[in-house]
Formats: C-alpha cells, structure tokens, sequence
C-alpha cells in the first residue's frame, strides 16, 4: 500500500537516524523526497539507496539555522516535483549539557536555533507552499523532555523541544482552515546517533531501557512509521497533536 502515493515530501535532518529512516519509508510509500541536513555524503547515500529501491530522491545540504536554507529546500520541492504536501522538521541537537547555573549564553542560543527557531523557518515556508495546492501535513520531533518527564542539566533541550509543542499548536489553529495539519511526535529513547552521544556506557544505556514500559530503547524505523501515520491521509482528522512514541516512558513507575 502506498500511503503517499503522488506525494512530495520534506525530510530534514535526514542524514542519520529517525529522519534517515523516516525519508527511506515516505519513498517506499510512494513520496518523491527532498531529504535535507548539514552532511552532504551522507545525504548522497541516502538518495543513492532510495533510487537503487525505486524510490525518488533529491538532496540539498544546508543549516537549518538559516531562512535561506529553508527556502531553497522549498524551492527544490517544486523545481523538482512541482509542489510540496507533506514536511518533517526532524533536524536537532542536545545542545550544551550541564548545570543550568553554567550553562552559556551562546550554548543556550545555539540549541534554540537549531531545534525551535529552525522548525519554525522551516513550516514558515512550507506552509506557505502547502497554501497553493490544498493543504499538506507538518511535523516536528519535539521530546518527553520537558513534557511528560525530566532530567537534570538539559534545560536549553528541554526548553527549545517544549516550544516546539506549542508552535505546534498554534501553527495546527491558524492553518487548519486551509487543510494543513500540523503535529509533533514525542519520542522515548531512541537508538541514534544523539542517543549513543549521551548514553555511552552500558549501564547507561541498560538505566535508560529500564524507564521504558516496555523496557528498552525504540529504533528509528519504529519512530518513521509514527511519522507516516501523521504524513498520511490516515491522519486526517488529526492536528494540533503532542504525539507521545516513547515506548511507555511517559506512564512507567516500575
């Protein structure tokens, strides 16, 4: 089944990870792709095992802290495949990580760039593409962090995935009467490069699978198939959404 069949669709921060996975599934269900992060090779890779699949791809490497960046990726879309329907704002960092008292002022300011202000330059142009051809579906990865749980010496993270929530909703409440949804997926851990960062050891890991209800880390795939529903006309009844994929992390006491 093709969920995204005729479909042109968005995936930044594709080179590694939840996007990486999330842009091989939209192309397997139909999507041309526009896969966009900072690492032009592996943005080549990843275009180059899309095509070997039969899928369409085409890749631009590029900050998302910049509006012009955010621009051209829209601009491919349409150069490319003549619209845009469907975009995942994936691109992220942990940013500075310490004490909130030593945190500095540059450290703060990055990790707000890149995970809230780049999201919102990026909706800010797709949307105004989606206007022209009936709608379209947004989606953020924001976090449990901030949301649903905490931890010590994340609070730029916290922070800037925490904003994209309510982005998320008041972008859902003002495109809504032009058929563009807009959601946001809230992961647990997740097996990524940012997860092994953080997680470096194996009683760290074993202490972070040990919060899941389900009593481990998710893989990217699982995450990708969250963002299909949300990319599909499966979902379209839904917006305005805080969509918790965190493997039981959110509820777990045991």
């Amino acid at each position: 089944m093709e969920r995204l069949k005729n479909k042109v669709a968005i995936v930044v921060g594709a080179s590694a990870g939840i996007g990486r996975a999330t842009a091989k599934l939209f192309a397997d269900e139909g999507a041309k792709v526009i896969v966009g992060a900072r690492r032009q090779n592996e943005l080549d890779t990843l275009v180059g095992e899309i095509e070997a699949a039969g899928g369409h791809a085409v890749s631009l490497a590029g900050d998302v802290r910049s509006e012009d960046y955010a621009k051209a990726l829209v601009a491919l879309a349409v150069e490319a495949y003549g619209r845009l329907d469907v975009a995942f704002n994936n691109a992220g960092t942990l940013g500075e990580i310490g004490p909130s008292t030593s945190v500095s002022e540059a450290g703060w300011t990055d990790t707000i760039s890149i995970n809230l202000t780049g999201s919102f330059l990026g909706a800010k142009h797709q949307i105004a593409e989606m206007q022209k051809h009936g709608g379209g579906s947004v989606i953020f990865t924001s976090t449990f962090i901030g949301y649903s749980s905490a931890f010590p010496d994340m609070a730029a993270y916290a922070a800037s995935k925490s904003g994209l929530i309510g982005l998320t909703q008041a972008l859902a409440a003002e495109f809504g009467p032009a058929n563009i949804r807009v959601n946001a997926i809230l992961p647990g851990a997740v097996e990524t490069d940012m997860f092994r960062e953080k997680n470096d050891t194996s009683d760290k890991v074993a202490f972070i699978s040990q919060l899941h209800a389900l009593k481990r880390v998710g893989a990217p795939d699982e995450l990708a198939r969250s963002v299909l529903y949300l990319a599909s006309d499966d979902s379209a009844f839904v917006t305005g959404t805080a969509s918790l994929v965190d493997g039981g992390l959110s509820i777990n006491r045991t």
